[in-house]
């Protein structure tokens, strides 16, 4: 009885205004957009409706005719509002989906780019370790070579001791594209080799100086056991949303910049900094000009060329400097883009390293028994603490130029780790990425470094960009 009183109060609070209306009301289309009337609604419209023709007395009960009439006709007509909806959602950036969101896309000259492929490598350290190096470190964006001249880099830090001179290692290719999948069935699509030009590999350099200019290979041999997967897929929708809805309508604006240089690989941020408003005139300096008061401008000086700044923060794996670096393919980018007369001044950004400290309470997880040191190195507990400084990497690589690095979302990215119970004193290392200053042989020397206050804050400047450093023995399980 309940149910049926319901559905009659359903069918009698549709105002008979409604049959009679030509507007939609609050469904359709809205000032808000698309909003599509609910099966229900649609029930108890083509209830009332029949109420009205027939009379109040016609049987619209359950298992009545005219209900399963109704009903019938009403899945029909929420059908057709799903895919008018679609129809609609379509049409612009923000509500668009997969090839709609390609086709706004392409109007825009931005086709939805591809992904990088992605794997896994073996290091396997070659011989015996020197007397007085008990490790070699092989950071994160150390660069490899296929033969055929493909480029990919470690997606994380590894450490190789005498105890496990051999470790797996997820890699992932430089450039986006299918043409990277690189299969390992010859010696032009396998990784085998490193780039000697790479200075985060100036510690496997130095050993294979001290065996008499050995090769770098010769030093840490490099297998690849399965192929690269993925650089066919594109930007899911999301990333590529985010984009668009950062695309310029016009060529000479500091957005168009920064979006090409976005583009190229081995970038991570871009801010383009145009003082003066050489690209753009909408500054907020020419909107409060008091034109008859002051000189608008000056004759310009035409020995001294105009110059705006692209500030950059490079990917672990990028190469700054050198006729294919990163410095080379970023003026490349913005040479069609710029005014004439305009210059770039390219920069790359100060890395601030970012180390986190913390003891972690773990509950759930299957580890090894045995004393902290023994739990702390078993294999179940470094895969544990690898997906660990995958979220906190996701969060710190993901700020912005100038952004403080706060502690508190540190914490809820460990904490949304399934198995992760408590974090406790959770503290933040700031010390500087110059690859001249950290020792990859044994323990880091952090005498340059500053522990933070547990709960502070770590601040960046204007011109610094935040790298995270990924050393499992910063995470303690207790």
């Amino acid at each position: 009885m309940n149910d049926i009183r319901d559905e009659l109060a359903d069918i009698e609070a549709v105002d008979p205004a409604t049959f009679r209306d030509t507007g939609t009301g609050a469904y359709g289309l809205t000032p808000g957009g698309f909003v599509p009337k609910p099966y229900g609604r649609l029930v108890a419209e083509g209830l009332a409706l029949a109420r009205e023709m027939f009379g109040p007395d016609v049987d619209t009960g359950p298992g009545s005719v005219l209900r399963r009439v109704v009903e019938l006709t009403s899945i029909e007509h929420a059908r057709t509002y799903t895919m008018l909806s679609g129809l609609v959602d379509d049409l612009t950036v923000p509500t668009a989906r997969g090839q709609a969101l390609d086709r706004l896309g392409e109007e825009l000259g931005l086709p939805r780019p591809f992904e990088a492929a992605t794997g896994t490598v073996d290091l396997s350290f070659v011989g015996a370790f020197p007397d007085g190096i008990e490790s070699l470190t092989l950071p994160a964006g150390a660069r490899l070579l296929s033969g055929g001249g493909h480029h990919a880099a470690l997606s994380r830090s590894v450490v190789l001791t005498p105890s496990r001179t051999t470790q797996s290692v997820p890699v992932a290719a430089f450039h986006p594209g299918p043409e990277h999948n690189l299969d390992g069935a010859t010696p032009e699509t396998t990784l085998a080799t490193w780039n000697a030009l790479d200075p985060g590999l100036d510690a496997v350099a130095a050993l294979a100086s001290l065996r008499g200019g050995a090769s770098l290979e010769d030093v840490v041999a490099i297998t690849q056991p399965a192929p690269l997967t993925g650089g066919e897929m594109r930007w899911p929708d999301t990333r590529y949303r985010q984009l668009l809805l950062r695309a310029p309508r016009s060529v000479w604006t500091t957005r168009a910049i920064e979006i090409a240089v976005g583009l190229v690989p081995g970038v991570r941020q871009v801010k383009v900094i145009d003082r003066y408003g050489g690209l753009d005139i909408d500054q907020p300096i020419f909107g409060n000009f008091s034109f008859g008061e002051t000189v608008f401008g000056t004759e310009r000086d035409l020995a001294s060329p105009y110059m705006f700044t692209i500030l950059v923060a490079p990917t672990a794996a990028a190469v700054w400097q050198g006729a294919d670096g990163l410095a080379a393919a970023i003026s490349e980018a913005v040479e069609d883009l710029r005014p004439i007369g305009l210059f770039p001044d390219i920069r790359e950004a100060i890395e601030v390293g970012v180390g986190v400290r913390a003891d972690l309470v773990i509950d759930g997880v299957p580890l090894s028994t045995g004393t902290r040191a023994v739990v702390n190195a078993s294999d179940p507990a470094q895969v544990l603490k690898a997906r660990l400084m995958e979220r906190v990497r996701a969060y710190i690589e993901g700020l912005d130029f100038g952004a403080s690095i706060s502690p508190a979302r540190i914490t809820w990215a460990l904490m949304s780790e399934p198995g992760v119970a408590d974090v406790r004193n959770l503290r933040l290392i700031r010390y500087p990425r110059d690859a001249a200053t950290i020792d990859f042989f044994g323990v880091a020397d952090t005498s340059g470094a500053r522990e933070l206050e547990c709960g502070e804050a770590l601040r960046t400047g204007a011109d610094e960009i935040a790298v995270y450093i990924d050393d499992p023995d910063d995470l303690t399980i207790i």
